[in-house]
């Protein structure tokens, strides 16, 4: 089964209220088999536009990532992020196909 991930870009306003949604996504995250790939690195942009974090999650599978992303624990969290922050936000199913040699 191929795993799911979330693939983000961010910009941050109030560093500290957005600690708030940190702290309150924890869970969800937990409760679902996340795993932080990318968490706000070093990054290049060379083409199109960016936002000053990235991220990438990793989830068990695609439908884990889409019912950690609809639970109502994850809903809460959003509600404190949303005033603080904007967000472009994709999930994805992975790719368990051939690769090129």
């Amino acid at each position: 089964m191929a795993k799911g991930y979330w693939i983000g870009r961010v910009e941050v306003a109030d560093p500290e209220v957005y600690k708030a949604y940190v702290a309150a996504n924890a869970e969800p995250f937990r409760q679902f088999g996340a795993r932080f790939l990318v968490r706000a690195g070093r990054y290049e942009s060379p083409e199109g536009t960016s936002r000053s974090r990235n991220i990438v999650i990793e989830f068990p599978s695609y439908q884990a990532a889409l019912d950690c992303w609809n639970s109502p624990q994850y809903q809460a969290a959003i509600a404190l992020r949303q005033p603080v922050s904007s967000i472009d936000l994709v999930i994805v199913e992975g790719y368990d196909g051939p690769q090129p040699s």
